[in-house]
């Protein structure tokens, strides 16, 4: 079995096909730095499918993978996102492969990406609110948008669950509202603490509302009972209705830190592997796949067996360093 120098294994890849997003989220891609000026990507700079795909089984083959998950930037900007599902599906035998999108495509892609293998779908939505929901994406696309794209993955088969990002003066007045409009949808909803990902979002400590906070908020109004972790490594702390109407979860990195548990690495879309979410570099996969492929199975197991990344968890006594710390920027280091 492949550890790290914390003894934690490598259970879960998290792959971004494209750094590009049709929203600008304030917490993500400000529209201010995110501009038309603005250089992502060049298309020759990107993993094709099939390097992709040999990155997947290098670290399936050291590791033995349980889960991929697809992200961006906005996945489905990535034309033919489906062919990728597929290859991943067949070459690695991982059956559990999900995908983490602003939902706004999902309509037109639904059905082909179950078809293709993919099983579940995180959808990020941070309000209920037309007004809040275009000021935090910078877009003027509407709620309905993200909804019909709910609607369209469970009519196509796929397992739901939403993402909302919590961040005090931003959306706090959404939390209750959001609850209360998933409960018994057979959609779970997981709230995450505003996390200081990156350099642009300004992130402070003032802007966290904390796990204890949120389930405080929603337990008064529906009770909840705490539901023990589907598999170690979980990100979610989980907690069900009492009424049986469905469960919550909430992701707590800030104020519950879960490092010691962590067992995800991060592909960017130029091939970049991470060992953190919050990493200042990666090492150049790229490379090693397009020149030494027959090395790409020992440069992971390398890599994870020096892994001692705990960032979250050295958060508050290395406050002060930290505010000039260059972090990857999320659009980069994917979901």
């Amino acid at each position: 079995m492949l550890v790290d120098q914390r003894n934690r294994t490598l259970r879960d890849l998290r792959i971004s096909v494209t750094d590009q997003c049709n929203l600008r989220c304030r917490y993500c891609m400000p529209k201010e730095i995110f501009d038309n000026n603005f250089s992502f990507l060049d298309k020759e700079e990107l993993l094709s499918f099939e390097e992709i795909v040999s990155v997947a089984k290098a670290c399936h083959k050291v590791s033995g993978l349980k889960k991929l998950r697809i992200t961006g930037g906005e996945p489905l900007l990535r034309k033919g996102l489906p062919a990728l599902i597929e290859q991943l599906y067949n070459e690695t035998q991982i059956e559990d492969i999900a995908m983490t999108t602003n939902g706004i495509l999902l309509p037109k892609h639904a059905a082909a990406l179950k078809e293709a293998g993919l099983k579940r779908v995180a959808v990020s939505l941070d309000s209920l609110s037309d007004d809040r929901f275009q000021a935090i994406t910078g877009r003027t696309m509407k709620v309905e948008h993200v909804l019909n794209g709910i609607e369209a993955a469970q009519a196509a088969g796929l397992a739901v669950k939403v993402n909302m990002v919590v961040k005090k003066g931003m959306n706090e007045e959404d939390i209750l509202p959001m609850a209360e409009f998933f409960r018994g949808k057979d959609v779970t909803l997981r709230y995450i603490e505003y996390m200081d990902v990156g350099n642009s979002n300004g992130w402070k400590w003032d802007h966290v509302i904390s796990k204890k906070e949120i389930i405080s908020m929603i337990g008064a109004e529906y009770p909840l009972v705490e539901v023990p972790p589907s598999h170690h490594g979980e990100t979610a702390s989980r907690y069900a209705y009492e009424d049986g109407s469905g469960e919550i979860g909430v992701i707590s990195s800030v104020s519950d830190a879960f490092c010691n548990s962590c067992n995800r690495a991060r592909l960017t879309a130029d091939g970049q592997l991470l060992t953190c979410l919050f990493s200042t570099k990666g090492t150049d996969l790229k490379k090693v796949v397009r020149d030494e492929p027959q090395n790409l199975a020992g440069v992971v197991s390398k890599l994870w067996t020096l892994r001692d990344d705990n960032y979250s968890e050295e958060r508050v006594a290395a406050d002060a360093a930290n505010k000039n710390k260059q972090k990857l920027e999320m659009h980069r280091v994917g979901g």
